[in-house]
């Protein structure tokens, strides 16, 4: 299979034809669910074979458990050379998803907790304190800011250190640097350290002057 079929095979289209790449409009709505995990352990066969039966579930038949091998030069670079950490000692990252169809939108409660279910299983093989969880897969289950008040470091740290293990610090540092008034945020975004409230204005004794002088 070529890259280009590729494409073609994951968007669920035939991959004898590139007719349907060249068609800009989408026909079918359709709404997916996915969570990450990293693995520093082999998984025993029993392990994935408990995997695959939650598979045979209604729910699971449009689920998906991806694996991207790390290694080679991703381990060469250190894990705090930039923000992305997951570099020696990784085997590989998992991606669990599950899709569902706009006709069946209703029933999107049920596939979420498949893909939970999921997610809780995996739990002895993959990463831990923290679990890790790869950022481009943006995952709200892991954490959230429910409110629009101003949010604590250690508030977004219970998100913040799963994408960006020991990173997390830094980048707190950077954000404070760059926009200390946090005007780019959502609901994951890593917030800037807290500044102290100004010192109130000490009186040159000109107020009183310029009350008087106005109000003659």
């Amino acid at each position: 299979m070529s890259w280009i079929q590729s494409i073609l095979y994951n968007d669920g289209f035939p991959i004898d034809s590139l007719e349907p790449l060249l068609d800009r409009f989408q026909h079918d709505v359709g709404y997916f669910k996915g969570k990450s995990d990293y693995v520093q352990e082999p998984i025993p066969i029993e392990g994935f074979e408990g995997a695959w039966r939650l598979f045979y579930e209604p729910e699971g038949k449009l689920g998906e458990l991806l694996l991207t091998p790390y290694g080679g030069r991703m381990a060469e670079i250190p894990d705090n050379a930039i923000p992305f950490p997951h570099r020696a000692g990784y085997l590989y990252k998992m991606h669990h998803m599950v899709f569902w169809e706009a006709k069946d939108a209703d029933n999107a409660d049920k596939y979420i907790s498949w893909v939970r279910k999921l997610y809780n299983y995996v739990t002895p093989y993959v990463t831990e304190s923290p679990r890790g969880a790869y950022f481009d897969y943006r995952d709200l289950d892991i954490g959230v800011k429910y409110n629009e008040g101003p949010i604590s470091i250690e508030t977004a740290r219970v998100w913040g250190e799963k994408y960006f293990h020991n990173n997390f610090d830094r980048l707190v540092q950077v954000k404070t640097r760059v926009d200390p008034e946090n005007f780019f945020r959502d609901e994951q975004s890593i917030p800037p350290q807290p500044s102290s409230p100004p010192p109130p204005p000490q009186s040159t004794g000109k107020e009183d002057i310029y009350i008087r002088v106005y109000s003659s």
